[in-house]
């Protein structure tokens, strides 16, 4: 459990490099049948930054962990990055898109923890 902890926290440091907002961790732990332990769910205001995001948490997993995703899936029009981590799915969006699938919502029964954003 503390290796996948390490791995949410770089990933969320990889996020903030790149001033991704709205960072929210998903505990799915607890709840059976899930396909990881947690997901990363966070939004830049660009395909760009999007792409710099995703980016930046590949380049921090490899530094720190050397850990590599396993697939990276949505970089071709950066909208709705995924990346998988096996316990861990980071999910890179834009705000409008992040809104109409609302993972937070479908795992209502995760713990929910909300980074604040730096300034």
């Amino acid at each position: 459990m503390e290796q996948t902890r390490q791995l949410v926290e770089t990933i969320t440091k990889g996020i903030q490099e790149k001033k991704g907002s709205n960072i929210v961790i998903a505990d799915l732990s607890d709840i059976e049948g899930t396909i990881c332990k947690y997901f990363v769910i966070c939004q830049g205001n660009s395909p760009a930054q999007v792409e710099a995001i995703t980016e930046s948490v590949g380049d921090m997993m490899r530094e720190e962990l050397s850990e590599k995703p396993s697939a990276v899936a949505g970089l071709e029009n950066a909208q709705w990055v995924a990346m998988d981590y096996a316990d861990v799915l980071v999910h890179i969006f834009l705000p409008d898109v992040r809104e109409f699938y609302d993972l937070e919502h479908l795992w209502a029964d995760a713990k929910l923890t909300r980074i604040p954003d730096l300034d």
